[in-house]
């Protein structure tokens, strides 16, 4: 009863302790068993004191430290000190043993004053994994690492793998429900885990196109009372149908969602933008004007303004698109000011976050979000300029009369610009030149890019003159315009100034790097000066950036060619036709390649590539001509040279070939007629009459007489061109060599005219293949009395034929003065 009567007297709670006698000495303390008590409690393990005297207020201290009291240290130590005890005798320390406190020094002794204790605690239970419970709790989070795994694949784009760990998610979590059913704790199933796994689920089948799947597992989400608000899940079925192009269920489904979804007004306006694009889609553009309208007036935004201009375009509605378009410009982007990224100070620290914030990802949305705005009201505006109005031009007009006055001034401009470049589609060259003028009196920036197109057009229409003038005005408008720079090098490049040329295309690409058009023309201008290893690191270069262009593969090719590396150039246009397969000309390329490099099978197959997408290409029909000649196959040869006789008609050569094919096939016959086909046509030709004689000696016919004796007039007739030639050039005045180089010069053309007849154009200059090379005219006169005279030989334009029997002549003459003769390289007259 001394606690309880300790804390009865707390008012004094120390009185006496003090009323010690003085004259007490350490002995005395000594053997005072309440005091040594008091202080071993106090002070545990420490060393005993040494003080002399000490005094009882020491055991006053130990007391309240020992307790950790509340109590000042003044309120007990603050008493005067009498001296003296009041009965003289000494008062024992009851209260401090009454506090709890023994004698024991164990370290494992603990503080009990009510003396509750029951020794020290129990050490913690180490965590027994068998049981039950602790083998569903691990369960569960497995199936959580698996929905989160899930979702972090879909996040890094691998959707099957994502589908993969949602599956899995599923199938632990129906073992869980199992396992607890067996427990008989069905009551304690984790719905919102449940929940978690069929979402995720569907949303993975949902992401790898397996609508049918998604669409039965939002169904059992949905049908589940348990789940808390599952009808929000039927915007999310309603997409679906919305893109298996089931739009009436999809209006269902989103109507349904709508009437779920009552207090979430940014919600309820998304829904009712899709039930908008379900009614443009079903056709029902009054309905969709309806939904649009509602929302413009509730929430606008540029999208769905768009949206409504489209519906009464559909409709054919003018006074709608134009409030639509007002509509659509009064939009706000909730934009905040630009000039928050503009540095106006010397302060380093202010300087420092205006450059960390102008790229950073708040700045970029903000960009975006500005250019799609800009984006929906050009196109809006391009689309019912013609429709508002009754020309294209008044319309557009009042479109850019709309922006001016609206939240969007800055595009007016831009609007301007587009107006001209319409101009340029529609063909309207004349107006898109007056358009861009305009902009001549304006600030810089539209000055600049007005002039830019100027310099473009007349740049188009070869007027290199104006061109130049205008890429200057656009310099010197705004330097840094590396559209301008571009213009002027190519007006400098068709001067052939090609170092100066490369000069402002280098300082195009130091303004702006990404300049596509500088880095091309660069390149060519390197090749245009030989320079061939700077091309091609030029167009190495565009082609990091322009991954599939054709012309720049195709340069790559010819550039490696010109360095005499035709497995590259091969490779090169390998990849170029992976991008456009059906490019005759690519085909033709890597056939010719190919050729070169003797694999005659690859160079075959390319060039009958080409003919099949392209059969007007000359050279092409004449390499497969020459090759199924080669390999001996004339009659699949007349194919492509018959075909080269329909393309130039006037080419004497082709019709020739043709007969030749026949000929070396065993159709005589069919030679003959052609031969006098061609000689019908071409009557003066040399080379078809000694054909001609040829063949009727051969078959035996009366009209090789005939067609000897006008091979002998031909013959007389140029043999008389040359001897006029001949003696004007000898009466001429110039020196003899003068006489001799216009001989020669007008000799050629002679020869040209006799051998083409009358064509009226020559043949020289084409490439020709190695088995089809042209014959020089013969112009020897011909005198049937002796073969000295009579000199009716010819040359096969197809070469030499192979040996094969000869089944349509019973006897070969032998001493025939037309008889075959060795073939030279040369197969056709010039």
């Amino acid at each position: 009863m001394e606690h309880v009567h300790l804390a009865e007297e707390m008012d004094d709670l120390y009185s006496g302790y003090n009323d010690h006698n003085p004259t007490f000495d350490s002995e005395e303390l000594d053997n005072d068993a309440g005091f040594q008590q008091a202080v071993r409690t106090s002070h545990g393990r420490r060393p005993p004191m040494t003080a002399k005297f000490p005094s009882t207020a020491l055991g006053v201290r130990a007391l309240a430290s020992s307790f950790g009291a509340q109590l000042p240290l003044a309120s007990s130590l603050g008493r005067p000190m009498t001296g003296a005890v009041q009965d003289g005798t000494a008062r024992p320390m009851t209260a401090v043993r009454a506090a709890g406190y023994t004698s024991s020094l164990t370290r494992g002794s603990t503080f009990d004053p009510l003396g509750q204790s029951k020794g020290p605690a129990p050490p913690l239970e180490a965590k027994n994994e068998d049981t039950q419970e602790e083998k569903i709790k691990i369960l569960e989070k497995k199936v959580n690492d698996l929905i989160e795994e899930s979702c972090m694949a879909q996040s890094l784009g691998a959707l099957q793998l994502a589908l993969e760990k949602a599956k899995e998610a599923g199938r632990k979590e129906r073992a869980l429900v199992r396992q607890r059913d067996q427990m008989g704790n069905a009551d304690h199933i984790n719905l919102d885990l449940s929940y978690s796994v069929l979402l995720n689920l569907a949303n993975q089948y949902e992401n790898n196109d397996m609508h049918p799947e998604a669409l039965n597992i939002y169904q059992v989400i949905v049908k589940n009372k348990l789940f808390s608000n599952p009808g929000r899940l039927k915007v999310n079925m309603a997409n679906i149908y919305f893109k298996q192009k089931n739009y009436p269920k999809a209006l269902k489904f989103y109507r349904m969602a709508m009437d779920q979804i009552s207090a979430h007004k940014e919600m309820r306006i998304k829904i009712m933008q899709n039930i908008g694009a379900v009614f443009i889609r079903m056709g029902q553009y009054s309905d969709a004007i309806t939904t649009l309208e509602h929302i413009m007036s509730e929430s606008p935004n540029v999208k769905t303004g768009y949206n409504l201009i489209l519906c009464y375009y559909a409709i054919g509605d003018r006074e709608g698109m134009k409030k639509a378009f007002q509509k659509l410009t009064s939009v706000p982007l909730g934009i905040s000011d630009e000039d928050k990224y503009i540095s106006t100070n010397d302060d380093t620290g202010a300087n420092m976050i205006v450059e960390a914030i102008k790229n950073d990802q708040l700045h970029q949305m903000e960009r975006e979000r500005k250019a799609l705005a800009e984006k929906y009201i050009m196109t809006a505006a391009k689309l019912i300029a013609p429709a508002i109005e009754t020309s294209f031009a008044t319309g557009f007009d009042w479109c850019v009369d709309e922006v001016k006055t609206s939240l969007y001034v800055e595009l007016a401009n831009d609007l301007e610009i587009n107006k001209a470049i319409t101009y340029l589609r529609q063909k309207d060259f004349n107006q898109a030149v007056e358009t861009l003028k305009t902009f001549e009196k304006k600030d810089s920036r539209v000055k600049s890019a007005a002039a830019t197109n100027l310099s473009f057009l007349y740049f188009l229409e070869k007027d290199y003159e104006q061109a130049d003038r205008y890429a200057d005005l656009a310099m010197n408008a705004d330097r840094y315009n590396s559209s301008a720079l571009t213009n002027k090098g190519n007006t400098v490049f068709v001067k052939r100034d090609y170092d100066k040329a490369a000069e402002f295309y280098k300082e195009a690409l130091r303004n702006d790097s990404s300049c596509t058009e500088a880095i091309y023309n660069l390149g060519l201008t390197y090749k245009k000066l030989k320079r061939l290893e700077d091309a091609l690191d030029c167009f190495l270069k565009l082609h990091a950036i322009l991954r599939n262009s054709a012309q720049v593969m195709f340069q790559l090719a010819s550039l490696y060619e010109l360095l005499e590396d035709p497995m590259q150039a091969m490779e090169w246009l390998m990849q170029l036709l992976s991008v456009t397969p059906t490019d005759p000309h690519a085909l033709a390329k890597l056939g010719e390649l190919h050729d070169t490099e003797g694999d005659k099978a690859q160079a075959f197959q390319h060039y009958y590539e080409s003919f099949r997408y392209y059969p007007s290409n000359m050279e092409v029909m004449e390499w497969l001509g020459a090759y199924y000649v080669e390999t001996q196959f004339c009659e699949k040869a007349i194919h492509y040279f018959e075909r080269a006789t329909l393309i130039q008609p006037n080419q004497v050569k082709w019709q020739l070939m043709v007969a030749s094919c026949y000929r070396r096939s065993g159709n005589y016959q069919r030679a003959l007629e052609t031969y006098k086909g061609i000689h019908r046509k071409f009557p003066e030709n040399l080379e078809c009459l000694r054909f001609l004689v040829r063949l009727c000696a051969d078959m035996g016919l009366k009209e090789v007489q005939d067609y000897a004796t006008k091979l002998k007039k031909v013959e007389k007739m140029k043999e008389k061109k040359e001897q006029r030639v001949k003696s004007g050039r000898e009466g001429s005045s110039r020196g003899w060599r003068d006489g001799r180089e216009g001989r020669e010069g007008r000799e050629g053309r002679e020869g040209s005219a006799s051998s083409d007849s009358s064509q009226g154009t020559s043949i020289k200059g084409e490439r020709l293949s190695a088995t089809l090379r042209s014959l020089p005219a013969s112009s020897e006169p011909y005198e049937p009395s002796s073969q000295k005279d009579l000199d009716a030989s010819y040359v096969d334009p197809l070469g030499p034929p192979t040996e094969r029997p000869k089944t349509a002549a019973k006897k070969r003459v032998e001493d025939d003065d037309f008889a075959d003769e060795e073939l030279g390289d040369d197969l056709l007259p010039e």
